[in-house]
């Protein structure tokens, strides 16, 4: 391969903060427990209730409605020197982003960040342009929008402005903070100025690659030499309903509502969000300064998909460009890689097309080398965190190579047939496996991140196997070890009731009950005359079982006792007791055995490994651990064939040997020595490897010889047959019969080998007796003559076999006593025991007599336990199986050493913490100032609100309408009558003055002459401008409430206008009399009579009725948002010059309102 190398970058610290938790460690736990984190929208984002719809194509809806979300964390303002004030005006993104950017920092400098020079340290982010905030402020400034809707709805202006205000305050307010606030880059800004980086800030966009394209770019800083560290990684808390909306209409999300990558069953991705973050440095930088290094970047590449179908279309080609660059920038072949972490969406077609890409880089060869590389997505966990999606997958990566464990895909009952994986270089991995390696080569592992656009990235790992110290491993035990000591038994109680406070007290705080377990170790004293024993899951477990043993303790302190829940209390103070180790035979194995002890024991681990190195000359390219931990299968077929080659002696044997020598190790590091030790059948072989008579790899490679040459067996392999009765019954039954009895494993159990005819015969003597019998599945007919013909081959493959002289009593299962001394000696025995009966009854119980009380069975299984309990029955002893098949590997560890413990048995119980970070106190944890509960959404807003649905207002009424047939008979009646001309005088020729026409009636009115364009300032909430509709389609669709406010501000200006028509009508009353007055003195003055003046008379108007809905140009300079429509207005009345004045009969002056004055005679 062309290599373009570039120098190794160190992981020297971590931090994350997905869905599910709070912290790395409980995001790796949940990864490895392959545990679903995808939850139900929650109100605090968006409300179902407001845009779901499962039909895809409904307008402006979503058919998703789950996805990932975080938990809510504390953030305290006061220690980030963040005004609590403007927490509204920052995207919850800048806020999460400092709490994980310093947890990485404190990680990378184990706690003394503070001291350290950060002049040359950079922080370059993945981070998407869009953020949540951008998006309310933005809606904030659709305020014109708003405005211009509602008045062509033909509100009020009052409630035009008073629904805008409404609205408005759905949103937090403009200020000085909002535009930092709302700007992605300033997620990185804001952490180098918090945390006082000199170095490079900035973040980069690649959509969905976004981690990617800037760790590409942090890997430049530092190849460059321009950082000595850079913070890097990806950030995304954008889970609105706007990005719902975006990935909705692609369409992309799963109608199904899960993400399942890979499956049959994948119809698309679902949205997650989340932080995740990675500290770099040259890895000579780190190796020089002693830093801890979690894993090595060897190789980073990037592509474009260049022209394509369309812009985000996957292209095959394209991204298999970008792996092929990673792999030569790392200097080694993906036939290497044995960790795929693909970028995996879950889409058919994204699925399809990244499997096509990966096949033209891992390519298979024709030796038949198929599926090495465990393929899998954490999208099938927490969901597309789009810009911190390839963080997750980073972390994912990271931690397997740091932790040696291949981690669980989630989701996926059968593959998809589309993909073809049994011929193509990977498998889906569906459950956590040990990740086992010989030493050829440090493991390592890929992880991809494709971008919209065709933006293509692929990172190059390897597991760090440089004398650097590796930094601590998390803890993810899904069990731990509880024990209390005290002197009375009121002590321990009152110990035990305290510690149920402490729980209840920090309930939920992180690492609590390892911290209850690792404190409670730390003091128990295995000699104390009270002692109190369990093993919990979770706080909450340990609480309960705590507050019960307490009861039951206080009801009888002085009886030891052992509950169902496993809680074991002992009293009295204990003898120094002598241990002996048993090892089980062939029959106890099952597939997974040892698995979850091999990833989390770095010493269990370490046997596999040495067993990897070994090849064998039958299977040259097999290995033992593949037979124990296969790749997930997905038939019963396949399921039951991988049983079936664990079945076959010649694997059954070394895996059995490997597994006992796991736990063998972990009991070591425990202080754990035994007086003496035994096996059952092939377990002597075991035995006498821990008794420091055989070499491990000796002893591996005795296993699988042993195991070959009994399937060599010609003809028939023969039967076994387990029978319930003691051994006289047995004998009794089967005499006669060409059947031996090869093992007495109990008083009453009794197994019979021999060929398989004759096996059948004796079963059927045996239930001629009316005994109880079961065949067994087993390979041959062990301990018998016919596998005799095996001892020979074995005795020579012994006899080149280096042995040393024990160090402790070796039991023969023959002879029932210890192994005689010499090495010819042990090789004779190990030969002919193949052959040779069982006689564990009485080597068990010589055992005893030699004084062996406590008795420890080593390897899969616990059979050899019950058994010893039935032999020794009432006789005091402690009998226990550090693995059951069916529980957790580590919860039956922990049983086992909770057992030990409550019997008085000393442990160095540190031993499993070793190499595990120490579990903080909750109770010394630095309290904040202030707590403010930060998650994905952001702080402060105001809606949804905080109840959710249920916290909304109903729908209001509709206004009530009337009838179009009585509003119609109403606007008939309404017309204008005519105006009555004035009652002539007797000096005037009578005419006759009428009114212009009423209007006819109209949907609409001509608009008033247009106006100067309304100003910006004119949309405030002050403002009593009204847009006049544009058409009059738009005119005509006024509503009735418009109808009824036109109809009351009619009735107010005809009260307006009968007020005026009655002032007017008394000053037309006194000027007629002032008239009169002055017309009469100028009559006397001429000798003529007094001249008397009448009034005009009034003309009646109708009252005003109501009228078909209009639209009305009101005039922009009247204040009140309630206007009337102006009345139609009257043509000029003519008037004929005034006549002369004649005399008249004097009239009485007369007022009357409402009323308007046509005319009036001039004076």
């Amino acid at each position: 391969m062309k290599s373009t190398h570039r120098p190794p970058l160190a992981v020297v610290g971590v931090s994350a903060l997905f869905p599910g938790s709070s912290d790395a460690t409980g995001f790796w736990r949940d990864i490895l427990a392959g545990a679903d984190l995808l939850g139900d929208i929650p109100p605090s984002h968006w409300l179902v209730e407001d845009y779901f719809d499962p039909d895809p194509k409904a307008r402006d809806k979503t058919y998703a409605r789950r996805g990932g979300f975080l938990d809510p964390v504390d953030f305290d303002p006061v220690q980030w020197g963040v005004p609590p004030t403007i927490l509204k005006a920052t995207d919850s993104s800048q806020l999460l982003g400092l709490i994980v950017a310093e947890r990485v920092l404190r990680d990378a400098t184990r706690e003394q960040f503070t001291t350290v020079d950060r002049s040359r340290m950079s922080v370059i982010l993945g981070v998407t342009s869009a953020q949540e905030l951008l998006a309310a402020m933005v809606s904030r400034l659709q305020r014109p929008v708003w405005v211009k809707a509602l008045r062509e709805q033909g509100l009020p202006e009052d409630e035009v402005q008073a629904a805008c205000d409404r609205i408005a305050a759905h949103y937090v307010e403009w200020e000085e903070s909002s535009f930092p606030g709302l700007l992605g880059n300033v997620v990185a800004g804001r952490i180098a100025n918090r945390l006082n980086l000199g170095g490079t800030n900035c973040v980069t966009d690649a959509a969905c690659a976004s981690t990617f394209s800037a760790l590409s770019m942090a890997a430049q800083e530092l190849y460059l030499g321009d950082s000595d560290l850079v913070i890097t990684g990806g950030v995304d808390t954008l889970n609105e309903i706007f990005m719902f909306m975006c990935f909705s209409k692609t369409p992309a999300l799963s109608m199904s509502g899960d993400c399942r990558p890979f499956s049959d069953k994948a119809d698309g991705t679902m949205l997650g969000e989340g932080l995740g973050m990675v500290a770099l440095r040259r890895l000579e930088d780190a190796e020089r300064d002693g830093d801890r290094v979690y894993a090595v970047v060897r190789g980073i590449g990037s592509s474009s998909d260049g022209r394509s179908k369309s812009v985000y279309a996957p292209l095959p080609a394209g991204q298999a460009k970008a792996l092929g660059r990673a792999y030569e920038r790392a200097g080694f072949g993906p036939e290497t890689v044995e960790l795929l972490e693909a970028h995996g969406t879950g889409t058919k077609a994204g699925d399809l097309a990244e499997f096509t890409g990966l096949n033209m880089v891992f390519k298979t060869d024709d030796a038949g080398a198929r599926q090495w590389c465990a393929l899998g997505s954490v999208k099938s966990q927490i969901g597309h965190a789009k810009a911190a999606a390839g963080a997750a997958g980073l972390f994912k990566a990271v931690m397997a190579l740091h932790h040696k464990v291949l981690p669980p895909t989630a989701k996926v009952d059968k593959p998809n047939p589309k993909l073809g994986l049994e011929e193509s270089a990977f498998y889906l991995n569906t459950r956590a496996r040990p990740w086992i390696r010989p030493d050829a080569h440090p493991r390592r592992a890929g992880v991809s991140a494709f971008g919209f656009g065709g933006s293509n990235f692929h990172v190059a790992l390897e597991e760090y196997t440089g004398a650097a110290p590796r930094p601590e491993r998390l803890r993810t035990a899904r069990s731990e070890l509880i024990t209390i000591s005290a002197a009375s038994a009121s002590s321990l109680v009152a110990e035990a009731r305290a510690r149920v406070e402490l729980l209840r007290a920090h309930a939920g705080a992180p690492e609590l009950l390892a911290f209850v377990a690792r404190d409670l170790q730390r003091r128990f004293d295995a000699g104390a005359a009270h002692r109190l024993a369990l093993v919990a899951a979770d706080a909450e477990t340990l609480a309960a079982r705590l507050a019960r043993a307490a009861e039951r303790i206080e009801r009888a302190p002085q009886t030891s006792f052992e509950l169902p829940d496993g809680a074991c209390y002992g009293v009295g103070a204990p003898t120094a007791r002598a241990v002996g180790f048993l090892f089980p035979g062939q029959g106890s194995q099952y597939v997974g055995m040892g698995a979850e002890l091999a990833m989390n024991d770095d010493d269990a681990r370490a046997v596999w490994d040495r067993a990897a190195s070994l090849s064998f000359a039958s299977e040259p390219g097999a290995r033992v651990h593949q037979v124990v931990f296969p790749p997930p299968r997905f038939s019963d077929d396949a399921r039951a064939a991988d049983q079936a080659r664990l079945q076959a002696t010649r694997w059954a044997q070394p895996a059995i040997g490997c597994t006992s020598l796991a736990l063998l190790a972990v009991l070591r590091r425990l202080g754990v020595s035994p007086q003496a030790v035994a096996g059952h059948s092939f377990g002597e072989l075991t035995a006498l490897r821990a008794a420091g008579a055989l070499r491990e790899d000796d002893f591996l490679r005795a296993a699988r010889r042993r195991g070959e040459l009994m399937e060599e067996v010609g003809g028939d392999a023969g039967a076994m047959t387990a029978v319930s009765a003691d051994v006289e019954s047995v004998r009794a039954a089967v005499d006669g019969h060409d059947v031996v009895l090869a093992n007495h494993n109990a008083p009453e159990q009794v197994v019979i080998s021999g060929a398989t005819i004759d096996v059948e015969r004796a079963e059927r003597a045996l239930a001629g007796r009316g005994l109880r019998f079961t065949r067994l599945p087993v390979a041959a007919a062990f301990h018998s003559p016919v596998v005799a013909p095996s001892t020979v081959p074995f005795a020579r493959f012994l006899s080149d076999l280096p042995v040393q002289t024990a160090t402790i009593p070796v039991y023969s299962g023959e002879t029932a006593r210890p192994y005689a001394p010499g090495a010819e000696a042990v090789r004779a025995r190990l030969s002919g025991q193949i052959a040779a009966p069982v006689r564990f009854v009485e080597m068990v119980t010589a055992m005893a007599d030699a004084g062996v009380d406590t008795f420890v069975e080593v390897g899969p299984g616990s059979t050899l336990t019950g058994l010893v309990g039935r032999i020794l029955g009432s006789r005091s002893h402690l009998a226990v199986a550090l693995d059951r098949k069916g529980v957790d590997g580590l919860e039956s560890l922990c049983r086992a050493l909770a057992r030990l413990s409550a019997g008085g048995l000393a442990l160095e119980l540190g031993a499993l913490w070793r190499g595990y970070r120490e579990p903080r106190d909750p109770a010394a944890r630095r309290k904040p100032r202030l707590a403010v509960p930060i998650s994905g959404t952001n702080h402060g807003k105001l809606y949804p609100p905080p109840g959710g649905a249920a916290a909304l207002p109903p729908p209001n009424p509709p206004r009530p309408t009337r009838d179009r047939s009585a509003r119609a008979s109403t606007e008939r009646a309404a017309a204008p009558t005519a105006i009555v001309a004035a009652a002539p005088t007797p000096d005037h020729a009578p005419r006759t003055v009428t009114s212009a026409p009423a209007p006819a009636a109209s949907s609409w009115i001509a608009p008033a002459p247009a106006r100067a364009p309304t100003s910006a300032a004119s949309m405030s909430s002050t403002s009593s401008t009204t847009d006049v509709p544009s058409t009059p389609s738009a005119r005509m669709a006024s509503s009735d409430a418009w109808l009824a406010a036109w109809r009351e501000a009619q009735e107010q200006t005809a009260r307006a206008h009968a007020v005026f028509q009655e002032s007017m009508a008394q000053s037309h009353a006194a000027y007629l009399r002032a008239a009169e007055a002055g017309l009469g003195g100028l009559a006397s003055l001429a000798g003529a009579a007094p001249v008397q003046l009448s009034p005009a008379p009034l003309v009646q108007l109708a009252a005003p009725q109501p009228t078909r809905a209009v639209a009305v140009e009101p005039s922009s300079r009247v204040p009140t948002p309630t206007r009337a429509a102006p009345a139609p207005s009257l043509d000029p009345v003519d008037v004929d010059p005034t006549p002369a004045v004649e005399r008249a009969a004097p009239e009485r002056v007369t007022s009357s309102a409402p009323a308007v004055l046509a005319a009036a005679a001039p004076g």
